[in-house]
């Protein structure tokens, strides 16, 4: 009997790896971010790396990567870094800004904060590359936010909001610790917002920073493999 697509990538996915370092797992919603992902510069991995599209939305996110780390999964080990366009909150952002989560929260009633790993190396990568960037609380929600609910979140002390990195953050947590972080490409802002035409310049100035930043992904991996002092 044929074996469709869906189910040969299911089981490639399967497939454990060699003892070794672990892969990098690239977490993103859309198929846009994932092609700006895969025509990024990856001369720098030092190990697989693997981009899993999850659909859009945090229950979609959690279940892509809860069933990506399953044991005996190929990245059953591996380091998630939650990564594509998001909306920024505070003033004077720009389409193409960067944000580096210090946290996640999702958009459930009292959901817990997912601390992410240490953002040093991400940080002096994308500040060597001369990129803007944010850091704080990163919101999530199950819709596109606009006007007033933008505000509310910034009045919470978060500083942008997407759909999936505190779903994905979560899922990547569950079990115990891993390394996780959650890197996000402003594509609207509050004086930016979708609604506008020139939302698709900022869509197009996002689109090229998230592919030129899949080298500081590497840069944080690799630094996970170092031995602490």
């Amino acid at each position: 009997m044929p074996v469709s697509r869906g189910a040969r990538a299911a089981r490639d996915g399967s497939r454990a790896l060699p003892d070794g370092p672990p892969p990098l797992l690239l977490a993103c919603a859309l198929g846009i971010e994932r092609f700006a992902l895969r025509g990024g510069d990856r001369s720098g991995a030092s190990a697989p790396v693997v981009t899993l599209r999850t659909g859009m939305g945090p229950r979609a996110a959690s279940d892509a990567v809860t069933h990506a780390l399953r044991a005996g999964s190929r990245t059953a080990r591996a380091p998630v870094v939650a990564t594509g366009f998001c909306a920024g909150l505070v003033p004077g952002m720009r389409p193409g800004d960067v944000v580096v989560a210090e946290a996640a929260r999702g958009h459930l009633p009292g959901a817990p904060d997912v601390a992410c790993s240490d953002n040093g190396p991400l940080l002096r990568a994308l500040k060597e590359r001369g990129v803007t960037v944010h850091t704080g609380l990163l919101r999530g929600s199950d819709h596109v936010v606009r006007g007033a609910e933008r505000a509310g979140l910034r009045a919470s002390g978060a500083v942008a909001v997407d759909m999936e990195s505190a779903a994905t953050l979560a899922a990547a947590t569950r079990d115990g610790v891993r390394p996780v972080a959650a890197v996000r490409v402003i594509v609207d802002a509050p004086e930016h917002e979708l609604v506008r035409i020139s939302t698709l310049r900022g869509g197009m100035s996002a689109f090229r920073v998230l592919r030129s930043i899949l080298p500081v992904f590497f840069e944080w991996h690799r630094s996970l493999l170092l031995p602490r002092r």
